[in-house]
């Protein structure tokens, strides 16, 4: 398929409240009027940006992941965003005590209630995150009707070898999505980062993020973004809550990678999780 429409939903989020944030959603998504395939939530989208998944978390057959599927499957779109959950092993087959590991884990939902799952590389040391979660050890790369979409989380975009193209293929994904909680005062970062990341892997870029003030008392002008493959911006959103819906052309993206075939320049390297 030449073209692939997301639509990109910037909002406020209650601190903490699954029952309200999905509520919100819900109504948001469903009222979607443009036809559109792909529907990208923020970070965390049913809790906040929470260091708390010891009371907030659960298992990948719980509420949110159900909710997921449902909203997927009554509005025939694939719906993605991060959520908290936990695993637990199981004691009596590992002959150790029983743990349990907290995630947060992008869920790729797609309508006919499969899924795939990218649990966060880079956890932000810088708020605690590294404590509470586990880091995840391998990328997820989604297709859809012919496109390839590399998925992360937030604080995954500061570090550019975890997002690159692949040297071994020039094509190895056309766009890049990052959900996020990202914070007005370090805005200056996300919008360079993001426009980094479209030059650099040549494919488009898509960055959600939410607004307001979370549960502690930090800002978020949302400022989500769509960059084509020369960097330049196609949509930005500041402050305001806002629905936005934007169809992206493959033939514009190959054109960019024909005439400017930088990919094959690029260093060989391999990514040791």
């Amino acid at each position: 398929m030449s073209h692939l429409t997301f639509t990109l939903i910037q909002t406020q989020l209650h601190w903490e409240d699954k029952e309200a944030n999905l509520q919100m959603l819900e109504e948001k998504i469903k009222s979607i009027q443009h036809p559109t395939q792909v529907v990208v939530l923020p970070e965390m989208f049913s809790t906040g940006f929470s260091m708390s998944p010891a009371n907030l978390a659960e298992e990948m057959n719980g509420p949110t992941v159900e909710w997921m599927r449902r909203i997927a499957a009554e509005k025939r779109v694939i719906l993605t965003g991060s959520v908290i959950i936990k695993e637990t092993t199981d004691a009596a087959h590992s002959g150790k005590t029983a743990t349990t590991n907290y995630y947060n884990r992008l869920i790729w939902m797609l309508p006919n209630g499969q899924c795939g799952v990218y649990d966060k590389r880079h956890r932000f040391a810088f708020a605690g995150e590294d404590q509470q979660y586990t880091a995840g050890s391998k990328r997820l790369i989604a297709s859809v009707n012919g496109w390839k979409i590399n998925l992360q989380v937030c604080y995954d975009l500061r570090f550019p070898v975890w997002a690159r193209q692949s040297p071994y293929d020039e094509t190895e994904f056309d766009v890049l999505i990052y959900v996020a909680n990202w914070p007005e005062r370090r805005l200056h970062v996300w919008k360079t980062l993001l426009t980094a990341r479209a030059i650099e892997n040549q494919c488009y870029v898509i960055g959600v993020n939410r607004t307001g003030n979370d549960g502690n008392n930090i800002y978020h002008s949302g400022n989500s973004m769509v960059i084509d493959a020369l960097g330049e911006v196609l949509y930005e959103k500041e402050h305001e809550e806002d629905i936005y819906t934007i169809t992206l052309s493959k033939e514009k993206l190959q054109d960019v990678r024909t005439k400017f075939p930088f990919l094959k320049d690029a260093d060989d390297f391999t990514i040791i999780p």
